[in-house]
């Protein structure tokens, strides 16, 4: 029988990536306090592209053996499945099957019943290979195409399984299946916030009583052929063709735009007597989240605002004051109006007060979805080494960002807060604390 809601608590117990800094919590923390720049030339894209750069997972190749280590049955299902999944989709199996690895859940053991998961995502795009030789059947002698052909002669050119590549939902559907997770499902798109609107929901599920074990993940890219081109055209991104050009500095008045970057990061959540009672390795406990969105009177979205309401929902949530945090793990696009956005709100919720500020986005960039969990991650890192990491790349202040820049030698403390916001200002955010019995 589950312990009654109001006593449950929500606790750690597992971590899987797949990043620029490495695919476990071990590389990726020594990425952070080394400052190690993973950016390197970009393989995925053409060599005419603008941006010829990025923080890529050069390590994930998609193959079977970058899962973990897995029982035979579900490493045939995996290598089986991976034709119907596209890298986005392969690196959110991946972390998770890490995720359960890390929690001492790679044999199974939990009760399917009561486990099961939340997953962001962006919006998953196809590449224009997929579709080539339907366009070529519509073509005519002069190599014109003509939309009278599509249904006919270009539609039996389309894999009848290319939908399953590329549909949001998916990384949770396949986690589940080859899992067995038959508790609670839920896929949420909403860029940069999904991964705290992700962990919300878990947590919830959890404290709810209608599960003791979730799994809280996200995967994106910024680094894809139609993609990059997309945030290209929309938002400040570094241009140029050597590594050394593409450097995030978060909240430094040098910053001129992010870095792209694709990662995929997963939790394991317990109900924390649950997780004693097994003998699991506590990572940190999640005591509040919150969301928001906002806009201007004229219709603008207010990522200052939005993220100002997701923090203090957090702090309510988690029955906090702002001076009970020890430090912020930000978001850091590196951007001149984003940065100034989440600088302001932050000074907006600690007034005066100086809260320590570092980011894993100077070092990873800006992989989309997964952003907020690298940002827990990194969080669990500071709090494992007691101390912080610097914030990446910062040597001007920025009056527009008057944050407290972490240098390295500042204490971790025993509670964090990260929030995150997608250019739609939709916002969320989460407060972990060092799990105490």
């Amino acid at each position: 029988m589950s312990e009654p809601a109001s006593s449950r608590r929500v606790v750690v117990t597992g971590v899987g990536l797949v990043s620029a800094l490495g695919n476990d919590l071990e590389s990726f923390s020594q990425g952070l306090y080394t400052g190690r720049n993973p950016v390197q030339p970009l393989r995925e894209l053409p060599s005419s592209f603008p941006v010829a750069c990025g923080a890529e997972a050069a390590s994930f190749t998609g193959k079977i053996d970058d899962f973990g280590p897995l029982p035979k049955d579900k490493k045939r299902a995996i290598r089986k499945g991976l034709k119907v999944m596209c890298r986005e989709i392969q690196m959110g199996v991946a972390a998770a099957q890490w995720a359960l690895h890390d929690a001492g859940w790679g044999e199974g053991g939990y009760d399917p019943d009561r486990s099961g998961m939340v997953f962001g995502s962006d919006y998953i795009l196809t590449t224009p290979d997929e579709f080539e030789g339907a366009v070529r059947a519509c073509l005519d002698d002069d190599g014109q195409f003509e939309y009278a052909r599509w249904g006919e002669h270009a539609i039996p050119k389309v894999a009848p399984l290319w939908l399953l590549k590329y549909l949001p939902n998916m990384p949770a559907s396949h986690i589940a299946i080859y899992n067995d997770l038959r508790g609670p499902s839920n896929s949420l798109t909403i860029r940069e916030a999904s991964s705290l609107a992700a962990l919300q929901e878990a947590t919830t599920t959890i404290l709810r009583g209608h599960a003791d074990m979730m799994l809280a993940g996200a995967t994106g890219t910024r680094i894809h052929v139609l993609r990059t081109i997309h945030i290209a055209m929309q938002e400040e991104v570094i241009r140029g063709e050597s590594p050394e050009a593409f450097v995030a500095r978060p909240f430094d008045a040098r910053r001129n735009g992010m870095v792209l970057g694709e990662a995929a990061a997963v939790l394991v959540l317990e109900e924390a007597s649950a997780a004693n009672a097994r003998g699991a390795t506590i990572l940190a406990e999640v005591v509040g989240a919150g969301s928001a969105a906002a806009y201007t009177a004229d219709g603008r979205p207010d990522r200052r605002k939005a993220l100002h309401q997701a923090m203090r929902a957090a702090l309510r949530d988690a029955k906090m004051r702002p001076d009970q945090i020890g430090h912020y793990q930000a978001q850091g696009l590196s951007t001149r109006a984003d940065d100034a956005a989440e600088a302001a709100a932050v000074r907006d919720l600690f007034d005066e007060a100086s809260v320590p500020v570092t980011s894993v986005g100077g070092c990873v960039g800006n992989p989309g979805a997964a952003i907020g969990f690298l940002q827990m991650v990194g969080g669990i890192a500071a709090l494992r080494e007691n101390h912080l990491f610097r914030l990446p790349n910062f040597a001007e202040p920025d009056p527009e960002c008057p944050v407290h820049a972490a240098t390295g030698e500042e204490a971790s403390g025993d509670v964090f807060l990260c929030a995150a916001a997608s250019p739609q200002a939709q916002a969320g955010a989460a407060i972990l604390r060092r799990y105490t019995p």
